[in-house]
């Protein structure tokens, strides 16, 4: 595809002095520039977008085989290819019959371990499982990257419809996050989830071997008060929990991806089986909407197409995720793993060099918090970071609709302020006003000018329910794969993280002082002769 790839550079350089407000002559771009589905609007009018620039992007779907790679995955064939395995993340929310992996159907299996979590679940907000002190008052998900960043994410997402035990999240190795979590947790009314596919994952198994030895204190049988995510049934029967309490999920189901099946029990514990139900809906409903709508009212497509106009085609390095919605404050951190870990790779499926840049930095933080902090950036600094807003219409909270209004009035005042922006002539008018005159006026003025044709996307969604969380999440993941598709890479591998982990296993007899750090560079020698001297 690198004369394609050629040809969106040359449209993306052509509009590179384009002013965004010019294009709203047509006084008919909002419509045309936004798609609806699922109750949900997407708005991307106010990106450097022509309609030859869409026509092109939406014409890299079809050459580079987006529709038929989307089909390859939703029925089970092996997409990814360098660890041989299907991409089925789907299944885990979908109520099809059949689903066949390798000739065999997996959703009796699916909808079985469904039906062990739900009753596992309601068992336990019931008060009918209990702990040695009486009630569940609080779960700790111990897991870490999608063991951890989903059910975190999803929980605080979902907060109003909280109506069973407190959920607690421990995902570093870093002795501080499971101290202060367990601090003033009673062991002997405490569920522990440990969440690890194969029980080997050292971070997680480090804090849940902390937390058995917290919990042994005061609980007779610390095993009763555990139970495990994982397939590695040997494992966690060595670990003294129960058959009954181990929920497994297959190969084919990537740690990031997993939140929809035994990964989410905390947040089924949280809002209960039902309303977890509608978090499955909502992105059954999604994934439904992608497979059928067309490319250019499809929102995945859509939003993916977006996004490499603005990476590979304008070449903006970074993606700010801004949810004006405080719920929604561990999202942009999700979506960084689930985008950065999918698709920062380097390499295309037959293993030559890519001819574009990969996946772009994502980050983010909830408004308004962030126009107090990283905006100014964002305004007034001299690199472009395209904006992506999030925000409900109607919030939680009927007797505080002042201050969702508010909320939202700010939401769109941002996306109107980077595209619109504020000239030298209005800045010195306003510096005029405040009786300034000559080259004081000019100096002020100058420092109260906004750039503006500053990119941005606005989703905007009824309500954050459960229903709407799934569609939401679903959305992200399906934008991520067609981002992928368009790369020709493999997004649902993680070779990456590889080096780091064999490389901390190899240098922490060392830090311990077990072992000679002098094969070691002479600067990873120097930080560990600084970590022994002062240690004592």
């Amino acid at each position: 595809m690198t004369s394609d790839w050629n040809a969106l550079a040359a449209a993306a350089k052509a509009a590179k002095d384009r002013r965004i407000i010019d294009l709203f002559s047509d006084a008919q771009r909002a419509d045309a520039y936004s798609a609806t589905a699922l109750g949900l609007l997407f708005d991307f009018s106010k990106t450097n977008m022509a309609r030859a620039d869409l026509d092109l992007l939406l014409s890299l779907l079809d050459r580079a085989g987006v529709a038929e790679k989307r089909d390859a995955m939703f029925a089970g064939a092996r997409i990814n290819e360098t660890e041989d395995r299907a991409v089925l993340h789907t299944a885990l929310r979908s109520d099809a019959p059949e689903i066949m992996v390798a000739g065999k159907n997996v959703m009796p299996g699916v909808k079985e371990t469904r039906a062990r979590m739900e009753s596992f679940a309601k068992s336990l907000r019931e008060g009918k499982f209990k702990g040695q002190g009486g009630t569940i008052t609080d779960v700790v998900n111990i897991g870490i990257g999608g063991s951890d960043l989903g059910p975190a994410m999803a929980v605080l997402a979902l907060a109003p419809y909280h109506d069973g035990p407190r959920c607690h999240f421990v995902s570093n190795v870093d002795g501080a996050d499971i101290s202060d979590t367990l601090r003033d947790l009673d062991p002997t009314r405490t569920l522990v989830i440990v969440a690890s596919k194969t029980f080997t994952t050292i971070e997680t198994m480090t804090n849940a071997e902390t937390a058995q030895k917290w919990m042994k204190t005061k609980v007779a049988d610390p095993g009763a008060q555990f139970a495990a995510l994982s397939s590695a049934t040997g494992k966690t029967t060595e670990f003294g929990i129960a058959p009954e309490r181990v929920f497994g999920f297959e190969d084919w189901v990537g740690g990031r991806y997993s939140l929809w099946g035994p990964i989410g029990l905390s947040l089924m514990l949280a809002i209960g089986p039902d309303n977890f139900a509608q978090f499955l809906a909502g992105a059954r409903e999604m994934d439904d909407h992608f497979r059928t709508a067309s490319p250019d009212a499809n929102l995945p497509m859509l939003l993916a197409l977006v996004g490499v106009w603005h990476n590979q085609g304008m070449g903006f390095a970074t993606r700010a995720v801004l949810p004006y919605d405080q719920r929604l404050s561990r999202l942009p951190a999700y979506l960084q793993q689930l985008e950065m870990e999918s698709n920062g790779k380097s390499v295309a499926m037959d293993g030559s060099d890519l001819p574009v840049n990969s996946g772009p930095i994502v980050w983010g933080e909830p408004g308004t918090n962030g126009q107090h902090a990283f905006y100014q950036l964002i305004h007034q600094g001299t690199r472009v970071i395209p904006c992506e807003f999030l925000v409900a219409a109607q919030g939680h909270e009927p007797e505080l609709a002042h201050h969702h209004a508010l909320l939202v009035a700010n939401c769109l005042a941002q996306s109107e302020a980077l595209l619109k922006g504020r000239s030298l002539a209005e800045a010195r008018e306003i510096m005029a006003v405040r009786g300034l005159e000559d080259d004081e006026l000019d100096r002020q003025a100058r420092h109260r000018v906004f750039p503006g044709n500053r990119p941005s996307t606005t989703l905007i969604y009824p309500k954050l329910t459960p229903r709407v969380l799934g569609q939401i999440i679903a959305l992200y993941e399906h934008r991520v794969f067609v981002e992928g598709a368009l790369l020709g890479i493999n997004s649902f591998d993680q070779w990456g993280v590889e080096l780091g982990k064999e490389l901390a296993t190899a240098l922490a007899p060392v830090v311990r002082g077990e072992a000679s750090a002098k094969d070691k560079d002479g600067s990873t020698q120097a930080l560990v002769r600084f970590v022994h001297e002062n240690q004592s």
